[in-house]
């Protein structure tokens, strides 16, 4: 097939925020337009295009959406603004309201971001169209890139049916739906030939993979598992409720799955998760836990924790604090609750004033730092296979172990290689091992 080479000498520009899905998408929609001859805008160097990928789990995550087309819009003068993502699906007017926003993109239109940018500049058509706005459909869209990364970003699922009273993500992105594994396998593959190493599976609730397709998400680890070239898996994130003995067992024997996990807690409390209307306890989840610990004492875990919920009383989060002060898991990532027009938490009685929240996301960001801090303390010493990155330091390689410890490493010729490395002391910031 001959190369569309319609949009030759363009230059764009990507920005993401959120989740790790977007990220891939963005990488694919990059990806579309360098296969149309749309080349990558340097460093400081205006571009004709530029895509913003963008999340709305917040109102602080809105705010920064608002922020980065305003900086992009300025940086860019006369650019095609094109805003995608979860803000454009759920706020669209609002994001086309943004002074120099060309065009604005629902989840359903994502993947065909090629055919509106080659209308505006082949048809010369000022005044884009503002789509947004459309219902989510079933199709599934597939992506796997890495963009500027070595590691592959690969979506199995999209979508959720669980409707948690504080999230907009199923009004955003859709009911679940996902891929094939045969389709899926295919992706692995191309990014195995590509020259792709490690490769992280991505969707809005993949342990529900399987609800289009009848498959089920321990096929689709196997199958990915017998890929050959790709030597490393991470799961990005999976619900505690969805996370099985027979997916940990399987990963605790697998070829190259890692030992890495991520799992949402959200709240340590049994009364918020019942207000939040999650498919768990406190119980199950540390049985997850402690389960993960026993079959692979290495792991990393991470965990999902969101602070001054409606319903969350000083009591209730004390009791969270303590359960997740008890966890041996080795870092949260904190969110401080935002209100969400349309969401059922609306209705709940008891709402945290700003600073209760702030200063209880201050708290358990300390207990994080501690837990992240005492894990990587573990592993000096020790020797671990680490999968080195390119970085901008000439001879400074970065780089994560097998069990996710963030690495710095001098040496050369050494990007996209897994190297065991011994892991000696930290670095000056104490944000990273230092491997000889």
């Amino acid at each position: 097939m001959e190369p569309d080479n319609s949009l030759q000498g363009l230059r764009a520009t990507y920005f993401t925020l959120g989740c790790k899905l977007n990220f891939a998408e963005t990488s694919s929609i990059a990806r579309q337009l360098a296969d149309a001859g749309v080349a990558k805008a340097r460093r400081g160097e205006p571009a004709d295009i530029c895509v913003i990928n963008t999340c709305s789990v917040t109102e602080v995550a809105d705010h920064k959406c608002r922020q980065a087309i305003h900086k992009l819009v300025r940086l860019n003068p006369g650019a095609l603004v094109v805003v995608v993502g979860c803000y454009a699906q759920l706020k669209p007017a609002e994001v086309a309201a943004i002074p120099g926003v060309s065009l604005v993109l629902g989840q359903s239109e994502k993947g065909s971001i090629l055919q509106y940018v080659q209308k505006h500049f082949c048809e010369s058509e000022h005044g884009v169209p503002t789509p947004g706005a459309k219902p989510v459909t079933d199709v599934f869209v597939p992506s796997c890139s890495c963009g500027d990364r070595t590691r592959f970003f690969l979506k199995v699922q999209d979508g959720c049916n669980y409707f948690c009273t504080y999230c907009t993500i199923p009004f955003a992105r859709g009911r679940s739906r996902n891929g094939s594994i045969e389709n899926i396998v295919g992706q692995a593959r191309q990014a195995a030939a590509e020259g792709g190493k490690e490769i992280v599976i991505t969707g809005v609730n993949i342990g529900d993979f399987g609800r289009s397709t009848g498959e089920t998400f321990i096929a689709l680890l196997r199958a990915l598992d017998s890929v050959e070239g790709i030597e490393r898996y991470r799961i990005s994130s999976i619900e505690p409720n969805l996370l099985t003995d027979e997916v940990l067992e399987f990963c605790t024997s697998s070829r190259a799955f890692m030992p890495h996990f991520h799992i949402p807690l959200q709240s340590g409390s049994d009364e918020v998760l019942r207000l939040m209307h999650r498919r768990y306890d406190t119980a199950l989840f540390y049985n997850k836990v402690s389960r993960v610990r026993e079959l692979m004492p290495d792991a990393f875990i991470g965990v999902d924790v969101i602070v001054g919920t409606r319903g969350e009383t000083a009591e209730r989060f004390a009791e969270s604090e303590r359960f997740i002060e008890s966890l041996p898991v080795s870092q949260l990532h904190v969110f401080s609750y935002s209100e969400r027009p349309g969401t059922a938490a609306l209705r709940i009685p008891h709402v945290v004033r700003p600073e209760e929240k702030h200063e209880r996301s201050q708290r358990l960001l300390a207990l994080s730092q501690a837990k992240l801090h005492a894990f990587y303390e573990c592993f000096i010493g020790t020797t671990r296979p680490v999968l080195l990155e390119h970085t901008r330091t000439k001879g400074v390689y970065n780089g994560f172990t097998d069990n996710y410890i963030k690495v710095e490493y001098q040496g050369r010729g050494c990007d996209n290689s897994i190297q065991p490395l011994h892991l000696t002391k930290w670095n000056a910031d104490k944000s990273a091992l230092i491997a000889e």
